[in-house]
């Protein structure tokens, strides 16, 4: 297993925010936390991505236990992190924050490698290179979010509510490119509003309510019960 997460407590303080999460991701898969606002999701996937210590419980990733690991060394190890709100440097140009991400030394010896990748994969980054990054539309800074992490050449990719005010054409567009990174084989672990596309392109899905996973399984015996369609996809 890439990744193995066991038993996970997360705090702010005092306050318990993550009760005792388990989950696990497999090298090529998708994978998907859903759960209402609140629930603890960005919590959760910034203790995986080294962002947030937790109390108790184990992160093992490609073996290695994490617990040891400095935050800025999580990369080294090929995780890297699109967060919520996507945190560019808009005074810098959209190449200036791609290459940013070449944080790891195997990612830097290939930077220009990796650059074509990303430009491949958004061609309208290629054709706005040049431009400050504070100056694009959302889903373009969502797509140079995207480009960053990729330029650390990970294994795993957590995203954190990428379709997060996005028109949905550009939401269409977005899932689409996460499916396009899983084939070329980074696996991904999705942490999203949008239930049903969320759901849709998953290999498994859990279910996270008041800090604590109350169901997890494939999508399509989620969606099969009664609480997930109700509470979750309004049927």
């Amino acid at each position: 297993m890439l990744l193995e997460v066991r038993d996970l407590q997360v705090a702010y303080g005092d306050a318990t925010a993550i009760w005792n999460a388990s989950i696990a991701v497999a090298e090529g898969q998708i994978v998907s936390v859903i759960g209402p606002n609140g629930a603890g999701k960005s919590t959760l996937i910034n203790a995986m991505g080294g962002l947030h210590g937790w109390r108790s419980g184990s992160l093992h990733f490609n073996g290695t236990d994490m617990k040891p690991v400095p935050p800025h060394q999580f990369c080294n190890h090929g995780i890297a992190l699109v967060p919520e709100g996507r945190r560019l440097f808009t005074k810098m140009t959209v190449e200036e924050n791609l290459r940013i991400g070449c944080y790891p030394p195997a990612a830097r010896a290939q930077s220009e490698q990796n650059l074509e990748r990303v430009y491949s994969l958004f061609p309208i980054l290629r054709e706005r290179r040049l431009q400050l990054s504070g100056l694009m539309s959302g889903g373009q800074q969502q797509m140079v979010a995207i480009g960053r992490a990729l330029m650390a050449m990970p294994k795993l990719l957590l995203m954190d509510e990428p379709s997060l005010g996005l028109a949905p054409v550009i939401v269409d567009q977005m899932f689409e490119i996460i499916e396009v990174i899983r084939r070329e084989g980074v696996a991904v672990l999705l942490v999203e509003q949008n239930v049903g596309k969320a759901l849709a392109i998953a290999d498994h899905a859990y279910v996270l309510e008041h800090g604590r996973i109350v169901a997890d399984g494939k999508p399509a015996d989620l969606v099969q019960q009664p609480h997930i369609r109700e509470a979750y996809l309004g049927i």
